[in-house]
């Protein structure tokens, strides 16, 4: 993709995409019982209310592929990038804004596992979707 608004709609994209499969996962865990075998008091309800910000936030985040890097590894970009949304919700969004402690940990000493696994799961969701969608002849984030 050569024209700078189609990349960053794509990278929006692929990033709602990614939010989309990590709140798909965090919801599935909570229903199925997986975060409270963890210890982990999360377990959300599938709604509009909690889904549009989760989608909206994936897509914002979605824009650290604007930068076309580590061309040859899905898996690692992936979970690099899923990096910055994890460090912030553990640092930022759970202790100052929820008041949930340093790292989540008043939901559960797991938390920070759940987190990484969940953003890990936005990050390989978000890179697969950039490497199907793009139209490019050598592929998603080559380096020309």
């Amino acid at each position: 993709m050569r024209n700078i608004f189609g990349w960053t709609s794509l990278c929006f994209t692929a990033g709602l995409v990614g939010g989309f499969a990590n709140s798909l996962a965090l919801w599935m865990a909570g229903q199925y019982g997986w975060t409270a075998a963890l210890g982990v008091n999360v377990a959300p309800s599938w709604t509009l209310a909690w889904l549009y910000p989760r989608l909206v936030w994936g897509g914002i985040w979605g824009l650290l592929f604007l930068p076309r890097w580590m061309a040859d590894s899905v898996f690692w970009r992936g979970v690099l990038a899923s990096l910055g949304p994890t460090l912030v919700q553990l640092l930022v969004v759970f202790p100052r804004q929820l008041d949930k402690g340093m790292w989540g940990r008043d939901l559960g000493e797991w938390t920070p596992v759940v987190v990484l696994v969940v953003n890990a799961v936005w990050g390989l969701a978000a890179t697969l979707w950039l490497s199907l969608a793009d139209d490019t002849p050598r592929g998603y984030s080559r380096l020309r």
